[in-house]
């Protein structure tokens, strides 16, 4: 039998472990995606069979998103000089895209003020380029205190160093690294939801 200064040691350790754990789910009714910037202009510069997967990723996660119910934003950095969002992806995204010059999403106002009126407190991560823009969006995230869940199959840069550098760094801050289907599946939580069988097909057409 458990003495009281035992239970309380116990109790605390679940509660630091549950601490710990936590920030490793989502759910659906605390989470947002951002697309950060898979703009025209900036794609010939990936490597292409690289940039498509990620493409592709991102699309399922979009559309994964909204058959949930999670809300998306997505945003394009200087549009004027980078182009807008891919059209591949631009047909998917449903909401405003938001324009920014500030690398990091969080630097601009307008994306500041959507974010804080979804009053959700995940956030996962897509776009590019992963070692700029999106790793500088996490690290505001962050900062803000929300959760971060970054998607490492849609991201990329245009080379592999920064990319893992991105990686790296961001775990180190304390977002989560992940990939689409997890996150599609953690969002989902149970076969028995009623948007399973059209989830796993988007996962499975990717």
């Amino acid at each position: 039998m458990w003495s009281r200064q035992e239970y309380r040691n116990l109790k605390g350790e679940k509660s630091m472990i549950q601490d710990e754990t936590g920030k490793f789910w989502l759910d659906r009714e605390k989470a947002i995606l951002v697309v950060v910037d898979v703009q025209q202009r900036l794609v010939p510069s990936m490597d292409p069979g690289i940039y498509d997967k990620v493409r592709r990723s991102i699309d399922c996660m979009v559309r994964g998103a909204e058959l949930l119910g999670v809300p998306v934003l997505a945003t394009e950095q200087y549009p004027k000089g980078l182009g807008p969002t891919v059209p591949e992806l631009a047909a998917a995204l449903t909401g405003q895209v938001i324009e920014k010059l500030s690398f990091g999403c969080c630097g601009e106002p307008t994306f500041r003020d959507h974010l804080r009126g979804l009053d959700r407190s995940q956030v996962i991560v897509t776009g590019m380029e992963a070692h700029v823009c999106v790793y500088q969006t996490v690290l505001g995230l962050l900062e803000a205190g929300y959760r971060v869940h970054l998607l490492r199959d849609a991201i990329c840069s245009r080379g592999k160093t920064d990319y893992l550098a991105a990686l790296q760094n961001a775990t180190s801050a304390g977002a989560v690294v992940t990939t689409t289907e997890t996150a599609l599946f953690q969002l989902l939580r149970t076969a028995a939801a009623p948007e399973f069988k059209a989830v796993s097909a988007l996962i499975k057409g990717r």
